[in-house]
């Protein structure tokens, strides 16, 4: 009897939900109309807030741009203060929108240590005898604390009657410390009228300037404008000394920098001594970043240095390759006549969807704006830097012809680690690691690098062999060379 009950009463269900099911069009077309206007309403306010968000961002990005510049002027600590506003009020998603002339989410938002640990040293009641500290300055509250800090301790701990203060060339860094961290750091104007306030005497300036280069000439006459207001003053060399005439002066500076870094380099290679390192064939490059200046002629002093002392598998090259026997290029050929092959300079960058550079992993230490991260290969691990699936990586293996591979990173599997790279399918010779510009043309035609340099246009990327590679997907890979560019 329950059953049968259960049965009829499913059946008048049913029976409803046919009938009803059987309404007027009408009412069935009204209904879906309806149903569209709120899609239609949902796109269009998904899309006013996407372009809200945008907005948000750029006014933030435009308030970056506008502190972000050399020099400071009556208005500099209000707009400093709003751009830190107006970024705390951005949502998380909004941060990440925020792109300008040099705005980018990473202003504000990267992790540089505690700015607490920090001492500005900008305080009043100085007394009469003053040394002030001159850097062109940094943003990484840790590299601040520790290593311009730790200079200044020292200098103070050597000279307690006198008063250490700090001063910065870089207002740009300056700007950057004030509207992040709220720390006020005195440029040279600044630092020099709070000197002649505080009825100081004596000045001693004295530079963290590894060279008498452009921030030393600017440091030597904001000075030179202060001098008839202090009884004496008094500005130090920089850490190489005085310049000299040509690449073969040096001096006791030079001799002393040269000996202690390259003592430091080949501990931390795990040397016994730099004859060891020699035996092995290993070769030390110490890189500056180079400049246009006439104290460029340092850098070639210097190797002439290196050389005076006997280190005979110790080099010195720039960045900028000024001056030009400095340059990569003239290096790695020195380098390469004396027979060294530990020798190579190589650099990871994270890069864009366009394959622009940003994020660099350099080999060795490499001297950069205080303003960019310096990741160095042997103490940084590629997943700390990497987050997303398609993400895009460059190795650059020859600076000279930047030759490089191509990656993309095709899928994260949480869980699964590999103990060591597995390539999974090879195809053709590797090319060498060094090829000079004459074979550069020789081979190509031109030194443009081209889709046919890069590799083989007629590889098929979908056949890579995932043998080693469990959990990946098995869907077409999207071929990376199929960018015009390549």
């Amino acid at each position: 009897m329950k059953k049968k009950l259960i049965v009829l009463m499913l059946s008048m269900s049913m029976t409803a939900a046919l009938v009803s099911g059987c309404g007027s069009t009408a009412e069935t077309a009204v209904e879906s109309t309806a149903t569209e206007t709120v899609q239609e309403t949902a796109t269009e306010a998904e899309t006013a807030d996407a372009e809200s968000d945008q907005e948000a961002a750029d006014k933030v990005a435009a308030l970056i741009d506008q502190i972000y510049v050399q020099e400071r002027n009556d208005n500099t600590d209000e707009q400093c203060a709003e751009a830190k506003a107006a970024w705390d009020a951005l949502t998380d998603a909004q941060k990440e929108l925020v792109t300008g002339e040099e705005a980018s989410p990473e202003y504000f938002g990267r992790d540089t240590g505690d700015a607490s640990k920090d001492d500005p040293r900008n305080q009043d009641e100085i007394g009469e005898n003053e040394l002030l500290v001159v850097s062109f300055g940094t943003s990484f509250n840790d590299s601040r604390a520790e290593d311009i800090g730790g200079i200044e301790k020292a200098l103070e701990a050597a000279y307690p009657d006198w008063s250490v203060r700090r001063a910065f060339t870089a207002q740009i860094i300056i700007n950057h410390v004030q509207a992040r961290d709220d720390e006020v750091i005195d440029n040279m104007q600044q630092a020099l009228d709070r000197a002649v306030a505080n009825g100081v005497k004596n000045l001693v300036v004295q530079p963290t300037h590894l060279m008498h280069g452009a921030e030393y000439d600017e440091l030597s006459e904001a000075v030179e404008k202060y001098k008839d207001k202090f009884e004496s003053v008094k500005i130090a060399e920089p850490l190489l000394g005085e310049v000299g005439s040509d690449a073969t002066v040096v001096n006791e500076d030079k001799k002393a920098v040269a000996e202690i870094l390259t003592e430091e380099a080949v501990e931390k290679a795990g040397y016994d001594s730099l004859d060891a390192a020699k035996e092995e064939g290993t070769a030390f490059v110490f890189m500056g970043h180079g400049t246009s200046h006439t104290a460029k002629i340092s850098y070639s002093q210097m190797q002439t240095q290196m050389e005076q002392l006997g280190y005979e598998n110790v080099f010195i090259g720039t960045v900028e390759g000024e001056p030009e026997e400095t340059s990569c290029e003239s290096v790695i050929e020195k380098i390469k006549a004396a027979g060294y092959k530990n020798d190579q300079l190589t650099s990871f960058f994270i890069c864009d969807d366009d394959w622009s550079k940003n994020t660099e992993i350099t080999l060795v230490e490499m001297d950069t704006s205080s303003e960019v991260d310096n990741y160095i290969m042997e103490d940084t691990r590629l997943e700390e830097l990497l987050e997303d699936e398609h993400q895009k990586l460059l190795f650059v293996f020859d600076y000279m012809t930047e030759r490089a591979f191509f990656m993309e990173l095709r899928e994260i599997i949480p869980g699964k680690d590999l103990d060591k790279a597995v390539c999974s399918k090879s195809i053709g010779e590797a090319p060498v690691q060094i090829m000079s510009f004459d074979e550069m043309d020789a081979k190509t035609g031109n030194t443009e690098i081209g889709e046919d340099f890069y590799g083989d246009s007629e590889y098929d990327i979908d056949e890579l062999d995932k043998e080693g590679f469990d959990g990946l997907g098995d869907g077409p890979m999207d071929n990376p060379y199929d960018d015009e560019r390549f």
